[in-house]
């Protein structure tokens, strides 16, 4: 069986040096001692995130033809426009060496310049066009704005135009959310941290932004925008009728909030390999929009090659699922 991954993270030595040279490498001011010491211990370093052969040995050991890379926390995008668009434009350049090295084995998401969303959107068609990447990955949101504000829209206009996906990925949600709904005296800064990002705050706020874009009606004025969200559909599918029977009688929508999702959404598992979820998906959305991803190095399951034989699939199915549908869907 072969097998595409699509949510899979990398870091260049080049970039991270130059955001540190803007930002001070803030995480270490930013976040408590214990939590600074989970953040040591739990994420993979530097090294592993820049590291090409761990990974191609990873992907041999599990039987991953294809990562599709994008940048995990070491990303420029969020910085300022003065500083990302000429960053962004780098960071595109050094993935695309990485790609061109094992261009069988590797493709890449673009990273992009939201501060500018024209000049996003002008690095987005240089980065598939010429450097043959096949879409960009935005994480969390900027200066608090979701990317269902009409701001954005260049962006996603251009992807339209060039039909790449845009994946939407979490990234650490504002303090005053975190403390109305994540901190308490109760709990360590540990469990904060972790409650407030990938133990729940992370999905539930990336499930809110995909479900903004719908309720905006992006994919009235966009109908062929594609967009892949990670995390079993970060929360979403489990809602889909109980939004059509609420939520969807008082938008202005042309069709139903599950018929948007259904339609312009594909939902990857982020390593999250669980049954029990993944039946459900089966049942709710089309089986030609789920896309396999295990979010490597930040998950690295030992069952990688192996979980989607515990399902009950056909043949037909579980190819589609490996790769036939990241195939279509990324032109690969």
């Amino acid at each position: 069986m072969k097998f595409i991954t699509i949510e899979e993270h990398f870091e260049s030595e080049v970039i991270t040096n130059e955001i540190n040279k803007v930002t001070g490498n803030l995480v270490s001011g930013q976040v408590s001692p214990e939590m600074f010491q989970y953040m040591q211990k739990e994420l993979p370093s530097a090294t592993e995130m820049q590291d090409t052969e761990k990974r191609l040995a990873f992907m041999d050991q599990h039987g991953i033809d294809m990562q599709v890379l994008s940048y995990g926390n070491s990303s420029p995008q969020n910085l300022g426009p003065k500083i990302s668009v000429a960053l962004c434009k780098r960071a595109n350049d050094e993935l695309a060496k990485v790609i061109q090295q094992n261009p069988t084995r590797f493709a890449g998401f673009a990273v992009l310049p939201v501060g500018s969303p024209e000049d996003a959107a002008i690095e987005l068609k240089r980065a598939v066009e010429e450097l043959g990447f096949k879409g960009a990955l935005v994480k969390g949101q900027f200066e608090n704005k979701y990317f269902d504000n009409s701001f954005y829209y260049p962006i996603f206009e251009m992807a339209e135009k060039l039909d790449v996906p845009i994946s939407f990925h979490p990234s650490f949600i504002p303090e005053p959310i975190t403390e109305q709904y994540f901190a308490s005296d109760a709990w360590s800064d540990v469990v904060t941290g972790v409650f407030s990002s990938a133990g729940f705050g992370w999905h539930m706020d990336v499930g809110i932004q995909v479900v903004r874009m719908i309720l905006s009606g992006i994919f009235d004025k966009l109908p062929n925008l594609k967009i892949i969200t990670g995390h079993l559909g970060e929360m979403v599918p489990m809602f889909l009728n109980r939004m059509d029977d609420t939520l969807g009688h008082w938008t202005t929508l042309e069709r139903k909030i599950s018929d948007y999702y259904r339609t312009n959404v594909y939902v990857t598992p982020s390593g999250l390999l669980y049954k029990n979820e993944w039946k459900f998906l089966l049942n709710e959305l089309d089986e030609n929009h789920l896309i396999y991803a295990l979010d490597y190095p930040f998950v690295k399951p030992e069952n990688a090659g192996t979980f989607l034989d515990t399902l009950d699939l056909t043949d037909e199915v579980k190819s589609k699922i490996a790769h036939e549908n990241a195939e279509k869907l990324l032109h690969l």
